[in-house]
């Protein structure tokens, strides 16, 4: 396997308009020296998401935003999975949050799709994570989070942002929306992506 390109640090194009994951991909990239800016802070547009999988698009995130910068760009793709919905809302999971983004909406319709299956408790789902490290030269390292769990209804908690206050980790009593930012760092699928792209990028 080739060896993997280190980030040599100083400023990174953080390739989200997402205020939720930018704040927590910010926070986890606290300890390193990294000199974080968005994208969309530096006015790069949102590329439009063709890809077919969560690693194909936070590529193609990556990829824009560090050749609209020329910089190195972190771009992530994330959503949650429902096994009775064979893997949907998956990479459509901010689209069922429609235009205004507003995720009382798509927790809503998660659930209704659920009901609608007739499918038996525990509603089993994953929460996925792709992050893509991308030069302006076209060289992406890619690494993915999938941490499974079950749904909650109703939803429970006012802390994270998108599905969390539905999502409940195995072995855990607390949803993301209940957890506190620190623990839930500790264990969620961006934690478990980025723990790998520490280990190989920044290490």
């Amino acid at each position: 396997m080739n060896a993997r390109r280190r980030f040599a640090g100083g400023k990174l194009v953080i390739a989200s308009h997402n205020a939720g994951k930018l704040r927590e991909i910010a926070e986890l990239l606290a300890p390193f020296k990294v000199e974080a800016i968005s994208a969309g802070a530096l006015g790069l547009p949102e590329p439009d998401e063709t890809g077919t999988t969560f690693v194909a698009n936070a590529e193609l995130k990556a990829l824009a935003s560090a050749r609209g910068a020329n910089l190195p760009a972190l771009a992530d793709d994330s959503g949650m999975s429902v096994e009775a919905l064979n893997g949907a809302p998956g990479i459509y999971s901010a689209r069922w949050a429609g235009p205004s983004k507003d995720f009382t909406l798509a927790m809503r319709k998660v659930w209704e799709a659920v009901q609608a299956k007739a499918a038996e408790p525990p509603i089993r789902a994953t929460f996925n994570c792709a992050l893509t490290l991308a030069w302006p030269d076209g060289h992406v390292e890619s690494f993915e989070g999938v941490l499974p769990g079950q749904l909650v209804w109703p939803p429970r908690g006012n802390l994270g942002f998108g599905y969390d206050p539905m999502f409940l980790a195995d072995g855990q009593s607390l949803t993301f929306g209940e957890m506190p930012a620190q623990d839930k760092h500790g264990i969620s699928h961006r934690a478990l992506a980025f723990r790998q792209l520490i280990d190989a990028c920044f290490g």
